[in-house]
């Protein structure tokens, strides 16, 4: 249990003072955080409300958006949003920031990857130099062309080993690379870089790719397994449950820690 953390969205309905405190009150060590719900109240009243609570944080998400546009089309200097998030989590105590790269900018896959490779090598020194990780997360591909252009576990880790494991490594998120069938290959490739593990099941049928989550126990996807994959890789962090999905949301957030403290248990220790 002491390496169970709660990602935010998964109580996307609490605010991260309330989230804090849930955290505190259940007994859960780590929060995966946000930077629109750190937004709200402000980067150092932020911190200073882990540290009242004594909740750290495993993660913040996100950076990244190399590729110049939004999910929502919006024109974004990822770049430069990315140096604020770095500085935002040395603020707050982490050093794993969660990159998602951005999707398909002017119908070229190809450009877009090599966007996300240049925006790498601007960014890796500067991380590095404030002890900040930058996190590739790969996400499933049918999010290629609003998402990530990085689709696989393996895209990745290539891009990642362009630079120093204590700057640039991968995150592993169970949602999007289960299916891959060479996940755990990539997995124990990835040993010294895996910078986070997030557990949650998939929904069947899949009927939204954003949303068609559920708490670790409602799917298909073997938790333990890949679970022992990344420890074996040399993982031994936090491990976050990160879900997606409108139910979930509308439920109250102390009902949804306690079942997502249950899941934990029985599904991915």
């Amino acid at each position: 249990m002491n390496r169970l953390s709660l990602n935010q969205i998964t109580t996307k309905s609490w605010s991260l003072p309330e989230a804090v405190e849930g955290c505190a009150a259940a007994g859960v060590e780590w929060i995966g955080l946000w930077r629109d719900k750190v937004a709200e109240v402000g980067v150092e009243e932020s911190a200073r409300l882990l540290r009242r609570h004594g909740v750290r944080v495993s993660s913040l998400c996100r950076g990244g958006f190399f590729t110049g546009v939004t999910p929502e089309g919006e024109p974004v200097d990822g770049i430069a949003m990315t140096r604020e998030a770095i500085d935002e989590a040395v603020a707050l105590g982490t050093d794993v920031l969660v990159l998602v790269v951005g999707g398909v900018a002017d119908h070229d896959l190809a450009g877009s990857r090599q966007r996300v490779a240049d925006a790498l090598g601007e960014l890796a020194p500067y991380a590095r130099e404030r002890g900040v990780r930058l996190g590739l997360e790969p996400l499933h591909p049918m999010q290629c062309a609003e998402r990530s252009v990085l689709s696989t576990l393996g895209q990745a880790l290539a891009l990642a080993e362009d630079h120093p494991a204590d700057a640039v490594g991968v995150v592993v998120d169970e949602f999007h690379v289960w299916w891959d069938p060479e996940v755990e290959h990539s997995i124990a490739r990835s040993a010294g870089r895996i910078l986070g593990f997030h557990v949650c099941d998939q929904l069947v049928p899949l009927t939204d790719t954003l949303l068609g989550r559920a708490l670790p126990g409602r799917g298909p996807i073997d938790h333990r397994r890949l679970r022992e994959c990344v420890e074996a890789a040399g993982y031994h962090g936090p491990i976050e449950v990160e879900v997606f999905n409108a139910e979930v949301w509308r439920t109250p957030g102390d009902v949804v820690l306690r079942d997502m403290i249950k899941a934990y248990r029985r599904h991915v220790l």
